[in-house]
């Protein structure tokens, strides 16, 4: 699909979605797992219709893993939740196993927000809270939306990671709920984000632009990658744009590695970045300076 069309709480559908299969065996994952849950076994039709419903009322998600982290996804210590499904195809994707729903657990969101409960103390003392990540999270809206409501009536800030591609599944009552948006911006070039991601770029940087408008605060990541996403021209067309957002606190360019070539292999997918090295402190350091020279705080 081009665009999301679905309205917030129906699994996104058409081409390239991924099948919503919640009663498959689970393939492994590099965080803690969900502990709860039926994978593996066989659901009637009545059962896997009771999942569709509690999917679309936000009641039941497809979470692939979680891991407590400091400093990486948000500010202080954070219970960061990836969930299962993704509409983008990246070359670069160091989690493929995310990238399809029927691959994560059954976790319903009162079992979520139990567990985010038990951590509400760390996160006051570091100034952390929860991430919501993927995957691409805006692929169960309603779910997100139950978790996000949860944490903010319990005091906790909220973040979520997304690459913006299914923004218009975020509706204004869910921005209400979130106090930082981790937007992946993977280039600033039309073509290039396609042969990246197989989809388009318009959706990520109209997200971003509403985001801006409303006063979300904003941090940009950029995964840079040799003869891929590093051409000056590319990298300048992101940092104009990023510039262009008042409400970005934070650029990260983050470089590429192979970390994920296993999980590709495992899955039977082709991984087209093989040959495809880390980039050198140089050309780094120079990404980070284009970023830099539109006043921008990078990391």
């Amino acid at each position: 699909m081009d665009t999301a069309t679905t309205s917030a709480g129906s699994p996104p559908a058409g081409p390239g979605a991924p099948i919503i299969d919640l009663g498959v065996p689970l393939v492994g994952g590099g965080h803690d797992r969900p502990s709860t849950g039926t994978s593996g076994l066989t659901l009637s039709e009545a059962d896997r219709s009771d999942r569709f419903a509690q999917m679309r009322t936000g009641e039941l998600g497809s979470v692939h893993s979680w891991e407590l982290v400091t400093a990486v996804d948000g500010p202080g210590t954070r219970l960061t939740t990836f969930l299962s499904g993704c509409p983008l195809q990246c070359l670069y994707c160091h989690n493929p196993d995310t990238m399809e729903m029927r691959r994560g657990e059954p976790v319903t969101a009162a079992e979520l927000l139990a567990r985010i409960t038990r951590y509400r103390n760390i996160f006051q003392v570091t100034g952390g809270g929860i991430t919501i990540s993927g995957g691409e999270p805006l692929m169960q809206p309603a779910f997100v939306a139950r978790i996000l409501r949860g944490a903010k009536e319990l005091g906790i800030h909220t973040a979520v990671d997304t690459s913006g591609y299914l923004g218009a599944n975020c509706t204004e009552e869910m921005l209400e709920d979130i106090d930082l948006v981790l937007l992946d911006v993977k280039s600033g070039d039309p073509e290039t984000y396609q042969k990246v991601t197989g989809r388009q770029l318009q959706p990520t940087l109209d997200f971003g632009r509403r985001l801006a408008a409303r006063g979300t605060e904003i941090w940009v990541r950029f995964v840079l990658v040799p003869g891929l996403t590093d051409d000056p021209a590319n990298v300048e067309a992101v940092a104009a744009y990023v510039a262009s957002l008042p409400t970005v606190t934070r650029v990260e360019v983050l470089p590429f590695h192979q970390m994920g070539r296993d999980k590709w292999e495992s899955l039977g997918l082709r991984y087209e970045l093989e040959d495809t090295q880390a980039p050198s402190p140089e050309l780094v350091a120079r990404v980070r300076e284009q970023f830099r020279s539109h006043g921008l705080t990078v990391y």
